[in-house]
């Protein structure tokens, strides 16, 4: 079967409840752990005698805003950070009704070339200098080919971790590393190497091994045109190996390009249900 046709209908009922019980979950969670942090109180000439471990003072902002925005302030960054952990997990769901094998934390390990692993640092280092230099970059396919060429003994074990792993039932691995929609420079080149190893480890060019950098969301657009965060587009093989919101979660389903707005209303769905309790559990406490 084609990994391009679709596979089955992305959210039954039971898949659909394991959705919304897990995030409801998530946000109860996510406000009690806040909730135990120690309240912000208002501003005084003693806030500058203060410390903080974790450098968090900002004693200007504390005296011209008021202590209930700068505590839902903190709660929504506390938040959004947090809520990045619930993509992997609903990915994993989705993915469990449309494939053979879905999990989260996976770990792929063979004995490899030395010589092929160095090859794999040599080819991300070429990379990241033909970016700063102006030159020629390889492709993504042309980086595992020089890497696979490169084998020979002696070997030594690799393990990697990667964010999801599918396997689709033609058989066909499915390997994602599910990252900021905004990655720095090192973030780039790192799961560059990581993806190569992969198809080390595996031995295979794109085809029956694919290896993506996704990302859950495009903070730019929906469509892939939008999409402008420099490092992403020059520190990968962007249009070989990314994947953007949708693109993304429509793998996830089965080809089904309607994941991406049915998993967004279920947030949704979920965010209007909690909706009084976010809001008491502020009112309470300020």
């Amino acid at each position: 079967m084609s990994p391009h046709k679709k596979i089955s209908t992305v959210f039954d009922e039971i898949t659909d409840a394991r959705i919304k019980g897990y995030l409801e979950a998530f946000v109860d969670n996510t406000i009690e752990k806040y909730k135990s942090r120690k309240t912000i109180v208002p501003f005084s000439t003693e806030y500058l005698n203060q410390t903080s471990t974790r450098g968090q003072l900002k004693p200007f902002h504390a005296a011209i805003i008021p202590p209930e925005i700068m505590r839902i302030n903190a709660f929504e960054r506390a938040f959004s950070t947090s809520l990045g952990t619930t993509f992997e997990e609903c990915a994993r769901l989705i993915a469990a009704t449309n494939y053979r094998e879905a999990h989260r934390g996976y770990d792929i390990s063979g004995d490899v070339s030395t010589a092929a692993l160095n090859e794999i640092d040599r080819q991300v280092s070429q990379f990241e200098h033909a970016v700063e230099r102006g030159g020629t970059r390889s492709s993504f396919e042309q980086m595992i080919s020089s890497v696979l060429a490169a084998r020979k003994s002696p070997l030594e074990p690799l393990r990697v971790r990667v964010d999801l792993f599918f396997l689709a039932n033609d058989d066909t691995e499915f390997y994602f590393e599910l990252k900021s929609p905004q990655p720095n420079k090192g973030q780039c080149l790192e799961v560059t190497q990581r993806l190569l190893r992969i198809h080390l480890i595996r031995t295979s060019s794109p085809g029956h091994v694919k290896t993506y950098f996704a990302m859950a969301y495009n903070p730019y657009g929906y469509s892939r045109d939008t999409y402008r965060w420099s490092f992403a587009r020059n520190y990968l093989p962007f249009d070989e190996i990314v994947l953007l919101g949708h693109e993304f979660w429509t793998i996830v389903g089965g080809r089904d390009e309607s994941t991406h707005e049915k998993l967004v209303t279920l947030y949704h769905e979920v965010g209007r249900q909690k909706t009084k309790y976010i809001l008491d559990s502020f009112i309470h406490d300020l």
